[in-house]
C-alpha cells in the first residue's frame, strides 16, 4: 500500500523542483546575457541574474524554516524550455530576429517560475507558513516586474528590430 503524501510533501517536491530550476538559471542568464545584441536586454538579463541569487538565498531560508537540507529535484520543464533557450541562440545567432527569440525564451522561463511560486505561496499560506509566504511573494512580484519588462522591451523594440 502506497504511504499517504502530503500537501506537506507535495509543498517540499515544489520547492527542490524550484530551487533546481532556479540554480540552471543562474548557470544560463549570463549566456543569454552574452548572446544579446540589445544593450537593455543584455542589462535586463544581467540585473535578472542578481535577483535570481537573492531567490536562491529566499530558497533556501524556507529550506532552513522547515529543517531541510536546500536540496534541488532534477526539474525536467526547466531543463526543457533552457533547451529551447539554447536552440534559439544557435539556430538565430547574428540574425535581427535573436534578441526578440531571446525575449521569447525568456518569457517562458518567467511563466515557470510564475506558476511555481504563485503555488509555492497559496500552499504555504494553506499550511500556515506566514514567513514562507512572505518570501515567495518576494519572489513572485519580481519575476511578474521581469515578465513585464520583457514585454515592454519586446514590443518598443526587439520586436520590430526583428521584423
Amino acid at each position: 500500500m502506497a504511504t499517504e503524501k502530503t500537501l506537506n510533501d507535495l509543498f517540499l517536491d515544489t520547492l527542490k523542483d524550484i530551487y533546481y530550476a532556479e540554480r540552471q538559471i543562474v548557470k544560463t542568464l549570463p549566456k543569454m546575457a552574452k548572446a544579446a545584441s540589445s544593450p537593455e536586454l543584455k542589462a535586463g538579463f544581467e540585473k535578472h541574474l542578481e535577483e535570481t541569487h537573492g531567490q536562491v538565498e529566499r530558497l533556501e531560508q524556507i529550506f532552513e524554516m522547515l529543517g531541510k537540507a536546500p536540496r534541488g529535484k532534477t526539474c525536467d520543464a526547466i531543463l526543457g524550455i533552457i533547451d529551447e533557450g539554447k536552440e534559439i541562440m544557435e539556430e538565430y545567432k547574428g540574425t535581427v530576429a535573436l534578441d526578440a527569440g531571446l525575449v521569447s525564451a525568456a518569457q517562458a522561463v518567467e511563466h515557470y517560475e510564475i506558476a511555481r511560486y504563485g503555488t509555492l505561496k497559496t500552499w504555504a499560506g494553506q499550511l500556515g507558513m506566514a514567513d514562507a509566504v512572505k518570501l515567495l511573494d518576494a519572489t513572485l512580484q519580481e519575476e511578474m516586474a521581469t515578465d513585464k519588462t520583457l514585454s515592454q522591451l519586446a514590443t518598443s523594440d526587439v520586436n520590430q528590430k526583428a521584423a
